[in-house]
């Protein structure tokens, strides 16, 4: 059974590594998350060091999926928010490793974060994800509300425009 974890600074930074591995083989499997191929443990290290000071400063809540002692899944809520926004949080980075994936783990780290979300107030989730993608699918499947498409929004990792799905999600807080 999966442990869904919400993560301190320290057990973000201690899990640099395993975050950093997730990344990789999530984007060299050709998911759209803002990073291009080819991509490599290394190349994450940066990425997930700021998220990590983001989860200090408090403006990020960082879940992990842990099988066996290993991080195999992440998602991240944004929860700092403009002035006039402060129900609203964003929905980031959703992955799962391949090797765990079709273990139901996009559900409970989604659960997960939409309950944190709602026990801090917030009332609103958005997100965007690429159209087409694998994970453009789940998020009906969860109850997520598809607003519309953006054409040419991002690139698929491996070169090439990808449009996006933006969609939402009422909570209660």
């Amino acid at each position: 059974m999966p442990d869904i974890r919400l993560l301190s600074p320290a057990d973000a930074r201690e899990m640099l590594s395993e975050l950093c591995a997730v990344l990789a083989d999530c984007v060299n499997g050709g998911a759209s998350v803002g990073f291009m191929q080819p991509y490599g443990t290394a190349d994450a290290l940066p990425y997930w060091q700021g998220v990590a000071d983001s989860v200090e400063s408090g403006a990020t809540l960082l879940f992990a999926a842990v099988i066996e002692g290993r991080v195999v899944g992440t998602v991240q809520v944004g929860v700092a928010q403009m002035p006039n926004q402060p129900h609203r949080g964003d929905l980031k980075k959703l992955l799962v490793h391949s090797a765990a994936r079709g273990k139901g783990l996009a559900r409970l780290l989604m659960a997960a974060a939409e309950r944190e979300a709602a026990r801090i107030g917030k009332t609103l989730l958005v997100l965007d994800t690429a159209t087409g993608s694998d994970a453009e699918a789940i998020y009906p499947r969860l109850g997520w509300q598809r607003v519309g498409v953006v054409p040419d929004y991002a690139m698929w990792p491996e070169g090439g425009l990808c449009d996006t799905t933006i969609f939402y999600k009422r909570i209660a807080a």
